[in-house]
């Protein structure tokens, strides 16, 4: 059988597998689909690890009736590597919902439908990547884009959940738009569907070529969650369970950015200006995004903005990249691809372990609300550990896997600052201190959220007392901090995975650049995060020996008299956050609710705060305001008269009748 078969086959068996668990009883159900997309997943995992390391491309045609025609479907080293990422982790995504879903078994949930619309994301998924004919494209993006919606509204009982899938929805129409318009004026101008055709007209219309780019990331930004097209990833990653809200954030929202690198390989070398548009708007992203994160009280929806931050630095590394190639910088490109694409792989592994972490502790205790938890780690040792792994590693911090695709931005950076050209010297000093800034505040925001859910007391009573999660949950997360750790220490070999994707995205001669100076300077860094490692094993089991059969007091310090703490005494989130949020007072739109204290002696009071996005208090509220007046201009016509409706009926016909006449 051929390498596209089994991928073709891989497909299959997950579609399978959701079909196959809609009869089954609700128990089996997550167990079915988890087998399944193992199942199929190796399939593909085998076929990507091929064409990454040890074939060429592997391709087939099918040809279907108008409008799609002949439609490829083609498996190069950059759809296998999004590939390898979207099986690998939605296998360990199914994993997880063994356990995430067992409370809703036997409830009435719709689970049945869940299952079944997991198995066809993570297959219309796989097929994004592969799919190179437009119209063929553009219907299994939307397939895509259905099936995450059904995912995001599982508990559309609830009104928050219910609005957010419906805001999710229109904004993946409003994205589409975009995509139909780019590839619209792409296929016009190459009198063909398919993507091969798409390099020669750009290469005879440069204008052409950027105004696609544009439409294209617009669109694909959409999906990936760039400021400002970012407001629906808030709202739908905190309503959707959590394994859908890793699922998403992972690898769902990469599609759009394997979008934009697709687009970057059929345009070749683009053009300053557009590669300058692509790294201001992600640096917006990574800064703003961080800076919303830290506002935020909402555990899933403070993981939610930092998707769009750290699709910022994503965009930082792709938008580097560009710049190398626009000014035939090849070390600049290499790098800046490089550390791009592998932060999509960093970030799929350390967000989705972030998200189940949260999805732990709201099973255990049915809160999401940061203020209102507090002393999980004395419950849920595991699940703690595993948000620490995940905080250190968004945070960019040796040992762990962000570390070393920053690292790889950094360097690229470094490359950028030797050349000639003022303008991207300065461009490149800004670009290093707004990913210095971002690496900080992210520290802050973490330090933030571990040490007010995980550490000191409980703010609040929990229903009962939380319990660790799951031997699947478990499994899922151990997972992920297993790669996490194997990239962070081994940063050469994954370089040596990305370089090959790096490699199809440089044009002609620049494709074949020499690995092994890379390699070399990241053997070093390897050794110096071993011995770190080393070490401070060295310490801890020398503390562990000298402690041994020795009981530990803690003692307290002075405190004023003050002997029996209590939960009010303990530092809030937001009074964590507030020196840096005080700074960045522009930049948030505000709503405090406050009772102030009154009387010799007040009986209650109460100070709430909540920062709102301002890009859609300021643009998306009004611009859905005006629309809904418009529209309301029009609600005479739906007057419920029968009537009326044959008239307007008749009225139709008569101009159709007559349309056709005239024509």
């Amino acid at each position: 059988m051929e390498l596209i078969d089994l991928y073709i086959a891989g497909i299959g068996v997950i579609l399978f597998g959701g079909v196959f668990s809609l009869p089954l009883p609700d128990r089996m159900k997550s167990l079915v689909v988890a087998l399944f997309t193992g199942c199929g997943a190796a399939l593909v995992v085998y076929v990507s690890i091929n064409v990454l390391f040890l074939s060429d491309p592997v391709s087939a045609r099918y040809v279907l009736s108008y409008p799609a025609g002949t439609v490829p479907v083609v498996v190069d080293r950059l759809a296998a590597f999004f590939s390898l990422i979207v099986s690998a982790m939605s296998f360990i995504g199914t994993l997880y919902a063994i356990g995430y879903m067992r409370p809703y078994c036997g409830t009435g949930r719709p689970v049945a439908s869940h299952f079944f619309f997991l198995s066809v994301l993570v297959a219309s998924m796989l097929a994004v990547t592969a799919v190179q004919n437009v119209v063929a494209f553009l219907v299994v993006w939307e397939i895509m884009s259905l099936s995450s919606f059904f995912l995001v509204a599982f508990e559309n009982e609830r009104e928050d959940v219910y609005h957010a899938s419906i805001n999710y929805l229109i904004a993946m129409h409003v994205g589409v738009l975009f995509l139909i318009g780019g590839f619209l004026a792409a296929s016009l101008e190459s009198g063909s569907f398919d993507f091969s055709s798409f390099p020669q007209a750009f290469g005879e219309n440069r204008t052409l070529a950027n105004l696609v780019f544009v439409l294209l990331f617009v669109g694909f930004g959409t999906k990936a969650g760039f400021v400002p097209f970012h407001t629906w990833l808030p709202k739908a990653h905190p309503a959707a369970p959590s394994h859908v809200s890793g699922l998403m954030s992972g690898i769902m929202i990469k599609t759009g950015i394997y979008g934009i690198l697709r687009v970057i390989g059929l345009i070749g070398n683009p053009g300053a200006e557009i590669a300058y548009m692509v790294l201001a708007v992600s640096i917006v992203s990574g800064v703003l995004g961080v800076a919303y994160a830290i506002a935020q009280h909402n555990i899933k929806r403070l993981l939610a903005y930092h998707s769009v931050e750290n699709i910022g630095i994503i965009g930082m590394g792709i938008g580097l990249g560009m710049l190398g190639l626009a000014y035939g910088n090849t070390p600049l490109a290499v790098l800046g691809f490089a550390g791009g694409t592998l932060h999509v792989l960093n970030h799929s592994l350390f967000k989705s372990l972030l998200f189940f972490a949260a999805g732990g502790v709201y099973q255990k205790t049915h809160l999401l609300d940061i203020e209102k938890l507090g002393g999980i780690v004395k419950f849920m040792t595991f699940t703690a550990v595993s948000f620490l792994v995940g905080s250190i590693a968004i945070s960019g911090l040796p040992p762990f896997n962000g570390f070393v695709s920053e690292f790889f931005i950094y360097w690229g950076m470094l490359k950028g600052l030797s050349s000639s050209n003022i303008l991207l010297v300065i461009v490149m000093v800004l670009s290093f201190s707004a990913l210095a800034f971002i690496g900080a505040m992210a520290l802050l925001c973490f330090t933030k959220v571990f040490g007010v859910v995980f550490l000191g007391m409980p703010r609040s009573r929990y229903h009962e007392e939380p319990a660790e999660v799951s031997l699947t949950m478990k499994a899922a997360m151990a997972l992920q901090m297993l790669f996490i750790v194997m990239i962070g220490m081994l940063p050469q070999y994954a370089f040596r995975g990305v370089s090959v994707v790096v490699q199809a995205l440089l044009p002609g001669e620049s494709g074949l650049f020499d690995t092994s100076p890379y390699i070399a300077t990241l053997g070093g860094v390897s050794g110096g995060l071993i011995a770190f490692v080393a070490v401070f094993a060295a310490v801890f089991l020398l503390r562990t020996m000298l402690l041994r059969n020795r009981s530990v007091q803690a003692y307290k310090t002075w405190d004023c008299g003050y002997q029996a703490g209590n939960a009010r005494m303990q530092y809030t989130a937001s009074s964590y956050a507030a020196p840096f949020l005080r700074v960045m007072i522009p930049f948030f739109s505000w709503k405090v609710r406050l009772k102030k204290p009154a009387g010799l002696f007040p009986d209650a009071a109460h100070y709430e705060s909540h920062a709102e996005d301002r890009f859609e208090s300021a643009v998306i509220n009004p611009l859905v305001s005006l629309i809904e007046r418009f529209l309301n201009a029009f609600t005479w016509i739906q007057s419920g008269s029968t009537q009326q409706y044959i008239l307007y009926g008749l009225i139709f016909l008569i101009a159709i009748t007559l349309w056709i006449m005239v024509v």
